[in-house]
């Protein structure tokens, strides 16, 4: 898959030092996005993540170099949840708006989904906008859903339909 500035496709095993500086080993990223921090590159077990149908790298289109991911996961009943994380020397920049847009797109047209939806810890602005830049809107509210870095988070969902995306009202 590719946007304007960016490739998506599969993780490779030459993406492991970028994958670690700017996900696993990324403390403001890992503030955001839920992921297993790794102490160090040798340390880093790369393994899981290679190979996997469902999680995509994100590649400046310039470069190749991997900047980020997005995935997606728990389908069921041709609807899926989406998730996406990128370094954070990469932010504020329109990377994962774009990515995830054309993600989306992958999602309803090739893999056939009627719905996808996303979550985000309560006060995770960012997120929410790159939601809302793609159309996707305000689902629900879920207080302490979830544990993560030793508290309970609250989480915002987003969705979107297939019918929504194609919109030409878009």
């Amino acid at each position: 898959m590719e946007t304007e500035r960016l490739i998506i496709d599969r993780i490779k095993e030459s993406d492991k030092e970028n994958y670690f500086n700017n996900i696993s080993h990324d403390r403001k990223v890992l503030e955001t996005f839920v992921c297993r921090y790794a102490e160090s590159l040798e340390t880093f077990d790369f393994s899981t993540y290679l190979g996997r149908d469902d999680l995509f790298a994100i590649r400046l289109k310039e470069s190749g170099r991997l900047i980020g991911i997005i995935l997606y996961f728990d389908e069921t009943d041709g609807a899926c949840e989406i998730g996406y994380g990128i370094g954070s020397a990469y932010w504020n920049n329109g990377y994962v708006t774009e990515a995830c847009k054309r993600f989306l797109s992958y999602l309803f047209k090739e893999k056939g989904m009627k719905s996808v939806c996303a979550s985000y810890f309560t006060g995770n602005d960012a997120s929410r906008r790159v939601m809302e830049k793609c159309g996707m809107t305000f689902s629900r509210f879920s207080p302490k859903e979830f544990e993560y870095l030793g508290r309970m988070r609250d989480l915002t969902y987003y969705a979107i339909d297939r019918e929504h995306f194609e919109s030409p009202t878009r």
